[in-house]
């Protein structure tokens, strides 16, 4: 029997795990180019998620997808050990040049979670020591290690083994005193934190490392002080403990510089890199300096496919697109203009709640005006809304309440506005669609 597209997409329950087949909003496309889904339906979307903030050089970029054809052409496989080639050499030195500091010696795997496996691995076995203190809010991945010091929502923690983490809070601008200096405040209850922890559940000595995301991704887009993640820095250097950076969302210009780590000032000691590394191809890497690496052995870690030769190809060529047109440049200038936007799009829409933003990493929380507290509910109505318009748009946050707007780096302004007014028109239906409902036109 012949299935059609629609009748495989039907009927996709039957074969594809639902844990993630079911996502959100589940668009059936046929093709994707630079800004743009072409759905299934013959219809053109404008895509503001960059495949969860990975093609951040646009989709199927003409430079990228040729050394993919040129890569393909001579390997398609490593692995790295066992042969030894020139593409994952020249992303070495290439990757060493536009990293913070003396991160300059990779382990290159193939996804988020592995990089951050790599970096916790790599933390406890040169230090010696067991314990790893990670960040309420952060998410590193659901692989067993990486779920240990994910905290983003719960549901993610099920059924983790007994690990040895532990937590300490986010910076949370909202919980600052009226008439508080904002930066004093959070720094001083960033060590206090600390010196509860210590106080109460683990002593210094026994911790290896500190992880964190410099801005929160799946859990809400949430943006420190430089400041707070400078004190971070600091605590970590006076107690001995690693630093380490989940750079896997805000990495490759999505911030407005090439990692977070140079927006806010701040190097860690070991940092894991993933999605817009290679534009779409697997790829990732656990990177620290030559000295912290040479502490681990040669077959204290490996890897089969990581480091594929087509995948380093094509993050070479990302390389040099970001550099050519002037990406990270334009990642701050429409991700200021996006803000901009957003913020008058706020004083009309009482919906809207606060807008987070550093670079084209962009939160709009969406609220219930009447209590101001997320509503997970009203932003997946607003966003199914949006999609009908023509935009996709992805979600994060606690309680789904924060739009996350990622588009490609190469987004242009036109497409900015195109996409921010398909939003606008759907919060402006929700809103209609509440009114006629409940009468609470007061209240919207």
């Amino acid at each position: 029997m012949t299935y059609t597209w629609k009748d495989k997409y039907d009927n996709m329950g039957d074969r594809l795990a639902p844990s993630m087949a079911k996502d959100h909003p589940n668009l059936p496309v046929v093709k994707e180019e630079d800004c743009y889904y072409y759905g299934a339906d013959g219809k053109t979307y404008l895509d503001f998620t960059s495949g969860i903030a990975t093609t951040n050089v646009g989709h199927r970029h003409p430079k990228v997808v040729e050394a993919i054809r040129k890569g393909a052409d001579s390997l398609a496989h490593g692995p790295s050990g066992v042969i030894m080639y020139e593409s994952i050499l020249t992303l070495a030195d290439r990757l060493a040049e536009v990293l913070p500091g003396d991160l300059d010696c990779f382990f290159f795997a193939n996804s988020g979670t592995e990089a951050i496996e790599g970096a916790l691995k790599l933390a406890r076995h040169v230090t010696a020591k067991p314990y790893v203190i990670s960040f309420t809010g952060c998410f590193h991945g659901r692989s067993q290690g990486a779920m240990s010091v994910s905290t983003s929502k719960a549901k993610y923690r099920k059924f983790q083994p007994h690990t040895s983490t532990f937590q300490v809070p986010f910076a949370d601008r909202s919980a600052v005193p009226e008439g508080v200096d904002e930066e004093q405040y959070l720094m001083d209850k960033l060590e206090a934190d600390f010196e509860a922890l210590f106080n109460h559940q683990v002593m210094p000595e026994e911790v290896a490392a500190v992880i964190l995301e410099p801005v929160l991704g799946e859990g809400g887009y949430v943006i420190p002080p430089a400041s707070w993640l400078q004190k971070v820095r600091e605590l970590c250097d006076h107690y001995g403990f690693l630093l380490i950076f989940d750079e896997v969302q805000t990495g490759f210009g999505r911030t407005g510089e090439m990692f977070a780590a140079q927006t806010f000032g701040v190097t860690p000691d070991i940092m894991a890199i993933a999605k817009g590394i290679a534009n779409g191809i697997p790829l990732s890497a656990t990177v620290a300096s030559k000295e912290l690496m040479a502490k681990w052995p040669m077959g204290s870690h490996g890897t089969t496919f990581g480091g594929n030769p087509i995948a380093c190809e094509a993050a070479l060529a990302v390389q040099d697109v970001i550099a050519e047109e002037n990406l990270l440049e334009n990642a701050k200038n429409l991700g200021a203009y996006a803000k901009s936007e957003l913020e008058n799009l706020k004083k009309k829409h009482s919906v809207i709640g606060e807008i987070r933003a550093v670079g084209l990493m962009i939160g709009i929380e969406i609220v219930d005006p009447d209590t101001g507290e997320g509503d997970g509910e009203a932003l997946f109505n607003i966003l199914d809304k949006a999609l009908e318009n023509g935009v996709l748009f992805y979600f994060c946050g606690n309680e789904s309440e924060v739009i996350r707007m990622i588009p490609p780096l190469t987004v242009t302004k036109e497409q900015v506005n195109d996409g921010l007014k398909m939003l606008d028109d759907a919060i402006s239906a929700f809103v209609k669609e509440k009114e006629s409902q409940y009468g609470i036109s007061a209240v919207y």
